[in-house]
């Protein structure tokens, strides 16, 4: 089906930024979780963030959408302050979710048109066909019926990117989207995201999997409370800061154009 999108297609990725964040501090109950960070995101930038459990990512998202007022700096979106708007989404870590809840694929999905309808509207054929669109985009168009609850970990996440993209966004936020999914989820949600990037679309994604960032994205943001590195993944990817950004000590193997993590024996030995 093809829909036509309000959002014009750009096969590259321009200079001027969507995104600044301009010496940003925040927090809860006077507790600042993110201290002095500063960066700048050009359109249709596909940006990693990467950091430890605590070091601040979620906290940026929610100051990004406005969901989060900055004590210091600023947050501009298009130049202008953060607040909430359609054009930006937000996809939460899945474990976040009630699943509980007793709604269906089409239910979740339609829910990504309500920013862009208001509570006085109902949805109409353009909705409708805008649902089927983003859930032929995740390959979920024959789960439509299917209790969200009763789905499998991988296939619940490519129905909240069905919502997100059901809202016709130009900024995607996105919470480690490929946490618990299974290995093909993952790869195709990134081969996602790269096109929707390479059509002038803007995406931010919070991830653990510093191999598949660094083979895949272009963009690094290194976060532990305050910013550590921003930039290409072969400028960001030292050891010096991975190791400033987890607190540990991590070994960078490089073979050709593959990167791998690996945490050393004394500090547990795991690949990321």
């Amino acid at each position: 089906m093809q829909v036509q999108t309000e959002l014009q297609p750009s096969a590259v990725t321009t200079s001027e930024p969507v995104i600044v964040v301009d010496r940003l501090t925040t927090g809860y109950h006077r507790q600042p979780v993110l201290e002095e960070i500063s960066f700048a995101v050009p359109r249709g930038a596909l940006v990693g963030v990467i950091g430890p459990n605590g070091g601040g990512k979620s906290t940026l998202f929610r100051a990004i959408i406005g969901l989060l007022k900055p004590w210091r700096g600023n947050v501009l979106i298009g130049g202008v302050p953060a607040r909430p708007n359609p054009d930006m989404t937000y996809v939460p870590q899945t474990d976040m979710v009630d699943w509980v809840f007793p709604v269906t694929v089409w239910d979740v999905v339609m829910m990504g048109r309500y920013p862009r309808l208001g509570f006085l509207r109902r949805p109409g054929a353009r909705d409708r066909e805008l649902v089927e669109h983003a859930l032929e985009q995740v390959r979920m168009q024959d789960y439509r019926h299917k209790p969200i609850g009763a789905l499998s970990g991988g296939q619940r996440q490519r129905v909240f990117l069905a919502r997100a993209l059901a809202q016709e966004p130009s900024i995607l936020l996105l919470d480690e989207p490929v946490s618990g999914v299974d290995a093909p989820t993952q790869h195709f949600i990134f081969e996602l995201l790269e096109e929707l990037c390479s059509e002038g679309r803007t995406a931010l994604v919070a991830s653990h999997d510093l191999s598949c960032v660094a083979q895949r994205f272009s963009q690094v943001l290194l976060l532990n409370r305050r910013m550590i590195g921003f930039g290409s993944p072969e400028r960001i990817f030292t050891q010096e800061l991975l190791n400033r950004t987890f607190d540990s000590h991590l070994l960078l193997l490089r073979y050709g154009d593959r990167v791998i993590v690996v945490e050393t024996p004394e500090n547990g030995s795991h690949a990321h």
